[in-house]
């Protein structure tokens, strides 16, 4: 079999890049040595930027309906609440979705999946990548079957979505550097009758160890996250289900019936990111390149937007539109947003699981009384809600960002485009298709044909838009301007007045596009 990209492994990371390249209509093989989609829950947090992703496909709508939003958190010491904090609007304004869905890994996949398959495409299940090569001419593959039998794929580029133990990485001998907690952790999904209400999420906070209460869809469903002692030395496969629950009830010292309990696991944490990003045509997405603690609920969403990252650019490159250096942002972006990643993620574990006596002392007995307080202004609001929804992520400091014009915008090249009304659709409604996007924000009725003077008009659309008091504030210009948007969404340049020219030269100079 010949094809263009032969994606290996079909996990939400997996699944999530071969939607994209249905979208840009590339050709591709994807394996997976599963037989299905996962039946367990796993990850379960859907953040703001996935659910745009999603929602350019025409999936958020179904992804929201089958999750739960998280309207609340409540904080519990010793068994009594201690704070109660409204969730469910923190992004009010900067996202359409302003909110953490809860949605378990296992429904992502299946409506990927769904996506892949009413687009013609389909994984092959049951097969197990043996062996691969690769030179600068693409890459060759060696599949085991589901029948047993051995087939060769040859593809101009290979994708590792495989996973934290990724065989693809190991091929390709990138080291995947970082550390292990000593924390054990536990996690299951049950049916909890107690004083909880299944509109909140609760956390217990203790002095030296986590346990959180995550509601899902369905009566009294919750993923419950926890940890054990530090001084717990058992390995763990040992783990028994009776110690979990046993663990649990201590430490919410809450009189709880745990039960139905559909799926159970214990793992100690890893936090590690891979030295590059690619080999060659060779690429790693998700936890294949990257793993850490599960504070925040980053994992999935992460994995899910480096394919978004990468599609578009690998699209390019097997359209003869791009030069090499197009596809070398990826590991400049991702990697740098791995490194990000990690830290952040590591610091909010500390906080709210770390055993030190001064972090210990604030998590009792400061934060449930200046948390409520501190999640009401608006300020703390926009600064929270960007970096745990993910839309805060920018390239500005990367090499596809122009900033020769954005001096004195408030929003500049890197940023992702911020989130706004057009007679009351979302802006990104309006973006849909899966190109780049000039964009020009006139003020008055004035006359613009924005795209009769750029060359590169196959892979531009155009767009003009009225100034509108609300787009004024947030880019912090009363004039006329102008910016052209990458394929995700991300701003390319922006520009006083309108520069169509200025579309060529990015194109030509920056990305490299031919």
């Amino acid at each position: 079999m010949n094809t263009d990209v032969l994606i290996v492994g079909a996990g939400p990371t997996g699944l999530a890049l071969a939607c994209q390249f249905v979208r840009y209509g590339v050709d591709f093989a994807i394996v997976e040595k599963n037989e299905s989609v996962t039946p367990y829950s796993k990850a379960i947090g859907v953040h703001a930027r996935t659910l745009e992703i999603y929602e350019q496909m025409d999936l958020a709508t179904r992804a929201v309906n089958e999750g739960t939003i998280a309207g609340k958190v409540r904080l519990l010491v010793n068994g009594e609440v201690e704070a109660e904090l409204e969730l469910s609007n923190l992004g009010e304004g900067l996202s359409a979705y302003p909110f953490v869905l809860m949605l378990e890994q296992s429904k992502n996949e299946k409506i990927l999946y769904d996506y892949l398959r009413s687009h013609g495409k389909e994984v092959r299940w049951k097969s197990e990548l043996k062996t691969f090569s690769h030179d600068d001419a693409g890459v060759t593959a060696q599949i085991m079957t589901s029948s047993g039998q051995t087939e060769t794929i040859t593809a101009k580029y290979l994708v590792g979505c495989d996973g934290a133990k990724s065989p693809v990485r190991h091929a390709l001998n990138l080291e995947f550097a970082g550390s292990t907690f000593e924390r054990m952790f536990y996690v299951a999904d049950a049916q909890v009758d107690g004083r909880f209400s299944h509109d909140s999420l609760h956390i217990c906070l203790q002095r030296d160890a986590l346990l959180i209460f995550f509601p899902l869809k369905g009566d009294k469903r919750y993923r419950i996250v926890g940890t054990f002692p530090e001084e717990f030395a058992k390995a763990e496969g040992d783990i028994l289900y009776e110690e979990i629950e046993e663990r649990i009830k201590g430490q919410a010292k809450l009189d709880l019936d745990i039960h139905d309990v559909e799926w159970f696991s214990t793992y100690k944490v890893h936090t590690r990111h891979v030295s590059s990003f690619s080999v060659g045509r060779c690429y790693l997405a998700g936890d294949a390149a990257h793993i850490h603690s599960p504070a925040g609920a980053q994992g999935m969403n992460t994995g899910i937007q480096d394919g978004y990252n990468l599609a578009w650019k690998l699209a390019l490159s097997l359209q003869d539109h791009a030069d090499p250096k197009l596809l070398f942002s990826y590991n400049e972006e991702r990697l740098q947003n791995a490194k990000n990643l990690l830290e952040t993620t590591d610091r909010i574990f500390q906080l709210g699981a770390g055993s030190e006596w001064p972090l210990a002392f604030l998590r009792m007995n400061v934060v449930p009384s200046i948390a409520r307080f501190i999640l009401s202004i608006d300020t703390v609001k926009k600064f929270i809600f960007p970096r745990l929804s993910q839309i805060g992520i920018s390239y500005r400091h990367h090499s596809l960002s122009e900033h020769d014009g954005d001096g004195d915008f408030e929003v500049k090249a890197g940023d992702r485009m911020p989130y706004f009304l057009i007679d009351g659709d979302s802006v990104f409604d309006l973006l849909r298709q899966p190109k780049f996007h000039f964009v020009v924000f006139r003020k008055g009725a004035s006359e613009i044909e924005p795209g009769s003077e750029i060359n590169h008009r196959q892979l531009v659309d155009f767009n003009v838009f009225e100034l509108s008091p609300r787009v004024a504030e947030i880019f912090g210009s009363e004039e006329s301007f102008c910016l052209l948007l990458r394929p995700d969404n991300y701003i390319a340049f922006i520009s006083r007045g309108v520069a169509p020219h200025s579309v060529d030269h990015y194109l030509t100079n920056v990305a490299g596009i031919r």
